[in-house]
């Protein structure tokens, strides 16, 4: 089994192979291609021939478009949760009942959204001048999506790029491409060609892509690393970038709360994708006068949790190691997990560590695993401190009944998102980004539309 490119419509392949290996149980079962300087440059052209065409369609035609792409989608559930099953491990249920469904509402939000771009009324700003706004698709789109959700990734990025009218290289992570493959096929039938391309591949690739000089935009999800590099590369042509990194959500859970149910909340929120997720609620702080309670509810929660049935593996050998040398090399107590689950795959136990420092790198560095950490605090303004002392700013959440003090530390917290009573839940029509070493720029909502658009100021004197 090799898994192509589709660049033009079509499915294309590729001299370089490299390795597709099950993270449930470790083994290769296929291969993918790796693009170099040529594949990535027919993709590259194909969009730009395409873009002409398709930027001047209607936002009708362009919903349109996306509503059956949508309807598609829903359509052959299957096979793609299969494909991503193979390359994720994750739960197949959670896939067919949450994660698709999702997907299909988000490109049918943007579908109508197209539609709906605002800006202001035309009108006489100086005399015998009449002066008017103009949003209008930037061009070909470079994307770049991450291993940890390879199809809504997929979907977060093109929906809004192709409702505005641009046309799109995407490059999936190489160890999870297929489900971004199929969806390509399916949009060609919905999608004029070269509308929607993917080229698959290493770093290597993803540079070529971002150093090209027709995309006039760079979209990624990904590392904070990943960010700074290609933030870097595409300063040299003056693209714009959006960029979506790593999060380290801290939870606060204050002396007010219902232990029980925060415990169990976070426990769902933290190892959800087994914790492979930029907003997954693994930092908690804990109000002193409740710490010790909320910890053994937290540990009970968390050992309850069945690695292969609650939640999948770790996307790789090298992320696994990655998570077990942070272990290794931590001070603090861990009071269940911290060890690999099993004999084959990835699978981590899952894991409560406490008695950490704010700078023990646990609290520092994004774990990307079914790892909580826990810290305590005594008052309003260390919890502030201690949630808001890392670099980066995505996703945080409160946990207390004075819906008050909720809303006076919604204002304090330097995060993008801030859940209260709840933790990971995402709106189509809300936006999702974050501050800080977390990037910028909005995914979802009508500011992720916006965000695909340039703005022109048409002035006519009369």
């Amino acid at each position: 089994m090799i898994v192509a490119n589709f660049v033009n419509g079509a499915s294309v392949t590729a001299e370089e192979t490299s390795p597709l290996v099950d993270p449930a149980t470790g083994e290769e079962f296929g291969r993918a291609v790796v693009s170099r300087a040529a594949e990535v440059d027919a993709a590259v052209r194909a969009a730009e021939a395409a873009f002409p065409a398709w930027s001047r369609t209607t936002p009708g035609e362009r919903q349109l478009a996306l509503l059956k792409l949508a309807d598609l989608l829903e359509a052959n559930a299957p096979e793609i949760s299969a494909a991503e099953v193979r390359e994720t491990g994750k739960i197949r249920s959670v896939l067919l009942d949450e994660e698709i469904p999702q997907c299909a509402d988000q490109i049918r939000f943007f579908a109508g959204a197209a539609r709906a771009l605002g800006t202001a009324a035309a009108g006489e700003y100086l005399p015998g001048h009449t002066s008017y706004q103009r949003r209008e698709a930037v061009g070909v789109i470079a994307q770049i999506t991450p291993w940890n959700y390879p199809l809504m990734m997929a979907v977060w990025k093109i929906a809004p790029a192709l409702a505005a009218g641009n046309t799109v290289v995407l490059k999936p992570a190489d160890t999870t491409p297929s489900s971004t493959v199929l969806l390509a096929s399916l949009a060609a039938s919905v999608l004029p060609a070269g509308v929607f391309n993917v080229v698959l591949g290493d770093r290597d690739t993803g540079r070529l892509l971002v150093e090209h000089p027709v995309p006039a935009m760079v979209s990624l999800t990904g590392s904070t690393r990943a960010g700074v590099e290609v933030a870097r590369s595409a300063a040299a042509t003056v693209k714009r970038t959006h960029l979506e990194l790593g999060g380290n959500a801290p939870v606060l859970v204050f002396d007010d709360a219902d232990v029980a149910a925060a415990a169990e909340g976070v426990v769902g929120a933290a190892f959800y994708n087994a914790g492979q997720d930029c907003t997954a609620a693994s930092r908690v702080l804990v109000h002193s006068a409740v710490h010790d309670e909320f910890l053994a509810a937290l540990v009970k929660a968390a050992s309850a949790q069945v690695p292969g049935t609650d939640f999948g593996p770790l996307n790789s050998q090298a992320q696994l190691d990655r998570v077990l040398g942070l272990l290794a090399r931590t001070s603090g107590v861990v009071h269940c997990g911290g060890k690999r689950h099993g004999s084959s795959g990835f699978f981590l136990e899952p894991t409560v560590v406490s008695g950490l420092g704010q700078d023990d790198e646990l609290v520092q560095e994004e774990a990307f695993a079914p790892l909580i950490t826990v810290q305590a605090f005594g008052s309003d303004d260390e919890a502030i401190a201690l949630a808001n002392g890392v670099a980066q700013g995505l996703a945080s959440s409160i946990w207390t009944r004075d819906t008050g003090r909720a809303a006076a530390l919604t204002a304090r917290l330097d995060f993008g998102v801030v859940w209260v009573n709840t933790h990971g839940l995402v709106a189509p029509e809300m936006p999702h980004g974050g501050f800080g070493a977390s990037g910028y720029g909005k995914d979802l909502s009508m500011h992720g539309l916006e965000d695909y658009t340039r703005v022109k100021h048409v002035m006519i004197a009369h």
